[in-house]
């Protein structure tokens, strides 16, 4: 079995006054959990501290106890079972407060089981793989923006100034029923997993994520030279990453 490292790393930015992202890794269960709220009167951290928390609750103990034994199949509709409830949950949570009224939140997370890694996402947040020297973004936006460029109806260049890359297609708790983007992806010794908000990805493009990922140096070194290298460009968001490195072969 190839052994996991991880880090994960959160910061208000240089703008916001309070943090609404939320990060989570559960070594044990080898998942990792990174989600962006939105909402006002800090409803947005509510969101996602809620959707972090339980999805590391339910999932955590499943993968690391009765899930070892399931099918990729089983865990991935074990996945989409817990988001659902978890988007139910927020929901609930924010029709019975008038201060949590419109929250929601994106959420991206991993679940190593055995040989794969099995990728969910809503939203904006994403996941990238660093390989052999190769940075590959794992994950399609939820937003207008994407949908604008899926049918041709801005070129990258416009879609760079564009204001629809801050509205989202998709959210947890915003509809009653919310449809997880959700993958099996095989895994390679020394592959290289980062979950981020988009705090990280409106100030750096791939091509410079993978330029400070290439800096090696460790883990911890790697996500805060992400993390500083956003707030260097102005920090507009919150800004948090998660890392997850597999052993290189011997």
């Amino acid at each position: 079995m190839m052994l996991h490292s991880f880090c994960a790393l959160t910061d208000a930015g240089r703008l916001r006054p309070n943090n609404e992202d939320a990060v989570c890794v559960d070594e044990a269960s080898r998942l990792i959990v990174l989600a962006d709220g939105m909402g006002g009167h800090q409803a947005g951290e509510v969101a996602s501290r809620m959707a972090v928390s339980l999805i590391a609750a339910e999932l955590g103990p499943w993968l690391s106890g009765p899930g070892r034994q399931a099918t990729a199949a089983e865990a991935m509709g074990a996945l989409r079972d817990c988001v659902d409830r978890v988007n139910q949950a927020i929901l609930q949570a924010a029709a019975s407060r008038a201060e949590y009224a419109g929250m929601g939140t994106t959420v991206v997370f991993g679940a190593f089981h055995g040989s794969q890694l099995l990728l969910g996402h809503v939203g904006d947040s994403r996941a990238y793989c660093w390989r052999q020297g190769r940075l590959e973004r794992l994950t399609t936006d939820h937003t207008l923006l994407q949908r604008q460029l899926d049918a041709g109806l801005l070129t990258p260049a416009q879609a760079a100034r564009s204001a629809g890359r801050f509205l989202l297609t998709r959210a947890l708790g915003v509809e009653a029923r919310v449809v997880l983007a959700l993958r099996a992806l095989a895994v390679e010794p020394g592959d290289l997993y980062l979950l981020c908000s988009d705090g990280l990805t409106d100030m750096l493009d791939d091509e410079r994520l993978a330029g400070l990922l290439a800096q090696g140096g460790g883990l911890q070194a790697q996500a805060q030279r992400l993390v500083d290298g956003a707030n260097a460009e102005g920090g507009r968001d919150n800004v948090s990453v998660v890392l997850a490195q597999l052993s290189a072969p011997a």
